[in-house]
């Protein structure tokens, strides 16, 4: 699934650029939703609400209100990971997009070729991030979570809540699979309990603390919890 944002002042613009998307994915993507913005504040708002949801978004650059380039560089105080596509009708502006490490650009009238480039492009770089990334899907959508933001998971039979710095998610999973995907970087404290090593404070007895949450520690697995959030204590200094 590909999730793409359209923020154009113009309904016609946006409505224009989800049409030639959709008929150009369409041969290669088996499902594409599409989240339609007529203003910077307004994608703003929603992104703020809706973190991980989206996965492209196209930037109109000259709108009312906050330009497109003001918009992405306040995204890009909360997120290093989305993938910016500036829309413009002036070539002038495209050159501004690398402060805010935008992909690309289109000219208006979006063209089928350039836009099958952007595109394919797109997906590129979504898949070089795909490593640093935690995919989920639950009864709100799908949510690729960067690993950098997970501070910890908690399994409850086949239910596995997943807390970030910003939002908490529940899914149906197993904490098995989940400690398998993340793979390095992370830590088994219990059964229960699965925690990314550089949010952990401390350990104190039975206890990590991350952010004032005491998370517990079995015995089994409490000796191996300790020698590597002493290594990563160690390294963290070195560095």
């Amino acid at each position: 699934m590909l999730r793409i944002g359209i923020c154009d002042n113009e309904s016609a613009a946006r409505e224009s650029l989800r049409l030639t998307c959709e008929r150009i994915l369409h041969e290669t993507v088996e499902e594409t939703l599409f989240y339609a913005f007529s203003s910077g504040e307004g994608v703003l708002h929603w992104l703020e609400n809706h973190p991980d949801e989206l996965d492209i978004l196209f930037l109109d650059i000259e709108m009312n209100g906050i330009s497109g380039m003001e918009t992405a560089r306040r995204i890009r105080e909360q997120d290093d990971r989305l993938v910016l596509v500036f829309v413009t009708g002036f070539a002038d502006y495209v050159f501004d997009g690398y402060a805010v490490n935008a992909l690309d650009y289109v000219l208006k009238p979006c063209r089928d070729p350039r836009l099958r480039e952007v595109l394919h492009r797109a997906q590129g770089q979504l898949h070089r991030l795909a490593p640093e990334t935690f995919t989920i899907k639950n009864a709100d959508g799908l949510f690729r979570i960067a690993k950098a933001h997970i501070r910890y998971l908690m399994s409850e039979r086949r239910t596995v809540t997943l807390v970030t710095d910003t939002r908490t998610y529940t899914y149906y999973g197993r904490l098995d699979d989940a400690e398998a995907e993340l793979g390095e970087g992370f830590v088994r404290l219990h059964q229960r309990y699965l925690a990314r090593i550089q949010a952990i404070e401390r350990i104190t007895g039975s206890s990590a603390y991350i952010q004032g949450t005491a998370l517990p520690i079995s015995r089994a697995n409490r000796q191996r919890a300790l020698l590597i959030f002493a290594r990563s204590m160690l390294e963290g200094r070195r560095a």
